[in-house]
């Protein structure tokens, strides 16, 4: 009778492994553009035509229309069509001219995040970034949740199955969360021909409810007439409904989601044949067709799907467990044009929710690995796409499961994540319109931040789990990308060094002797430093008078940064010393790349001398770990222990 291998069989760590090779493989495909700008020309087979790539964008923008009415008729109720009138107003005045300012200063995929980035430095920088990345996670998980939610609904409230499906609504979605998570492990590229397809179909279906729902407006002539009654009784003046229309607006703002994903898919647009990474004119034109046509359609939709779904839906089938809840124009296709094509428009509303939820999590994949590794707040198993989709997949869990996969609850949380990420990119381009010295874009850009601050403001006030659920993933991104730092402290993190033709010959000389160095702090750098600084380290070691010494200096950069190249400066001093200039983020890691360089190199083992530095040894780590200082030889020798196992090759080091 046949056995399983024991665990600790060769056969079960074999399994081990190529399970551990398969989860690990390769680094995120959504990350594939963050690598550098290049200054050479742009082939035009990289790219795809505008269209293709706004249908891409269009899943998770245009698939709002399978919520966005109902969501509309239950905050405004009559006003409904007003109120999404203010908000298409704002997205063609506001979102689309920020947007399209946001292409042409970031058209790399990174989005407004990347213009803020480069506004703030040191620490302060990285948490901003972090706090905004927390805002985006936000944003794009609850996308899967809310959208997966918003097709259950779809799925369940179909009159075919509804009496088989009912009270599944929380099994559904998370079975298709769990579907959408298991395409990414597969192996998930994004497939722009499917896009096409579904966008192409779903507006098409969505034209067909639209004219059946015009027609019923217009052969029912009491329609109008009692609508407009009705808000007069209830409102009174047009100034009074405007101004409730205003202040409902907040809760309308999912219908601006879809411009971050529009920026971030811009590496995917065919630029001009003369384009280069550094000027891709024919890029950021395609990109700036893309938000304008896209949000004209929306528009469009927003506007005429909120009249006729106020006309002609009854006020409770809009409420919690209505017919028409989440899924107003499935109502109106089931309503006026039959079961058949009322199925048709679920499943293929259920397809292009599920998808929404497929470039949400594309977005993450490519979205974290820009950031996260670069600060080294990112372990190395989450620059695969596996680990990282087994971990977002959880969280979506999670999250459907605190809000109960209810469509309405989560409008919330995704609204604010939506708005924050719109005020920033208001906010970003109105300092970059300020430094170009555009006097009229600087002016029209603040009013925008001002009224997109506005909304985040109103729309947290009145639903304040947004924020909180922002918070948490603010927390817990900043939390984790610190732990992650901390375990990363000790990594060489100097991705190449160069040495200037000085350096490389102060170093091809000593080597014919005993390659021997001395980490200097620099002050004065006068001739009393470097000969009590020698005199000192010859006495410590009890080092002969005639041995030579190369004096190694570090400047300390920005040491919040992480990885980066270290270039080496050949100085002579005063006549007679020779220093090695360096600059960096951290001296220890700066100190261990040198070594280990010199070492490769000239086939010698260099050797370092330091002197020990006074203070609590856990303030001492601290400096290290924020300011890239602090004791800095036992720091120098882990790193040199942790990037060479092999003791007899590891540079020597040496503390008087």
């Amino acid at each position: 009778m046949a056995t399983s291998a024991p665990a600790g069989s060769p056969s079960g760590a074999t399994a081990r492994q190529r399970l551990r090779g398969w989860m690990l493989e390769g680094l995120a495909d959504m990350a594939k553009h963050q690598k550098g700008v290049h200054a050479g020309p742009v082939s035009a087979h990289r790219g795809q035509r505008w269209w293709r790539v706004m249908c891409l964008t269009g899943v998770d923008y245009f698939s709002t229309l399978g919520y966005q009415p109902g969501i509309a008729a239950l905050a405004a109720g009559l006003l409904s069509p007003i109120a999404t009138l203010v908000l298409v107003i704002v997205t063609l005045a506001g979102a689309l001219p920020v947007y399209r300012r946001v292409a042409k200063e970031s058209p790399h995929g990174q989005g407004s995040i990347a213009m803020l980035e480069r506004l703030l430095s040191f620490w302060k920088g990285k948490l901003f970034v972090l706090t905004l990345l927390g805002f985006a996670a936000t944003d794009f998980l609850i996308t899967i949740t809310l959208s997966a939610a918003d097709a259950a609904t779809h799925l369940v409230e179909n009159p075919h199955v509804s009496s088989v499906l009912q009270h599944q609504q929380m099994v559904i979605t998370l079975l298709l969360i769990a579907l959408l998570g298991a395409v990414f492990l597969k192996g998930f590229l994004e497939a722009i021909g499917v896009a096409v397809v579904l966008v192409g179909l779903y507006l098409t279906l969505n034209v067909a409810v639209v004219v059946a729902g015009l027609w019923h407006v217009a052969t029912a002539p009491h329609v109008v007439p009692d609508w407009s009654q009705a808000l007069t009784t209830e409102h009174g003046s047009p100034l009074a409904m405007v101004g409730v229309a205003l202040l409902v607006f907040p809760k309308l703002a999912l219908g601006l989601s879809g411009f971050e994903t529009g920026v971030a898919v811009m590496p995917h647009i065919e630029g001009d044949p003369g384009d280069t990474e550094e000027r891709p004119h024919g890029r950021i034109r395609g990109a700036k067709k893309l938000l304008t046509t896209s949000a004209v359609i929306m528009s469009i939709f927003l506007i005429i799907t909120s009249f006729i779904t106020t006309l002609l839906i009854p006020e409770q089938a809009f409420q919690p467990g209505g017919s028409a809840n989440g899924r107003a124009l499935a109502y109106l296709a089931h309503e006026y044009l039959g079961s058949a094509f009322g199925t048709v428009y679920d499943v293929s509303t259920i397809a292009i929710l599920w998808f929404a939820g497929a470039s949400a999590m594309a977005g993450l994949l490519n979205l974290m690995p820009q950031y996260l590794p670069r600060y080294g707040m990112a372990p190395h198993w989450a620059r695969a796409v596996r680990p990282m989709v087994l971990v977002f997949t959880l969280v979506a869990f999670l999250v459907t499961w605190i809000f109960n996969a209810d469509v309405d609850a989560q409008g919330g949380a995704y609204a604010t994540g939506v708005l924050v990420l719109i005020s920033s990119a208001a906010i970003a381009v109105t300092i970059a319109a300020r430094r170009a010295r555009e006097r009229g874009w600087t002016t029209g850009f603040a009013v925008i931040s001002l009224v997109f601050l506005y909304t985040t403001i109103a729309n947290v006030i009145e639903r304040p789990d947004g924020v909180k659920i922002g918070a948490c993933f603010i927390a817990g991104i900043i939390l984790l990308s610190f732990l992650s730092r901390l375990a990363r402290a000790f990594e060489l993190r100097v991705t190449s060094v160069v040495f200037d033709e000085m350096a490389e010959r102060f170093i091809r000389d000593i080597a014919h002797r005993k390659i021997r160095f001395i980490a200097n702090e620099p002050d004065q750098r006068d001739l009393a430093e470097y000969r009590d600084k020698l005199e000192q380290i010859r006495t410590d070691n009890d080092i002969p008078v005639d041995d030579d010494f190369i004096f190694v200096e570090v400047t300390v950069g920005d040491p919040s940064e992480f990885e980066s190249e270290l270039r080496v400066r050949g100085e002579v001093m005063h006549g007679r010393y020779r220093v090695l200039c360096l600059e960096s983020s951290t001296i220890s890691n700066a100190l261990a790349a040198l070594l280990l360089h010199a070492r490769d190199l000239t086939g010698a083992l260099p050797h370092i001398y330091f002197e020990w530095t006074e203070g609590s040894p856990f303030a001492q780590f601290l400096r290290f770990f924020l300011f890239g200082q602090g004791e800095v030889a036992p720091v120098t020798r882990e790193v040199l222990r942790e990037a060479e196992p092999d003791r007899d090759r590891r540079p020597r080091v040496h503390v008087g």
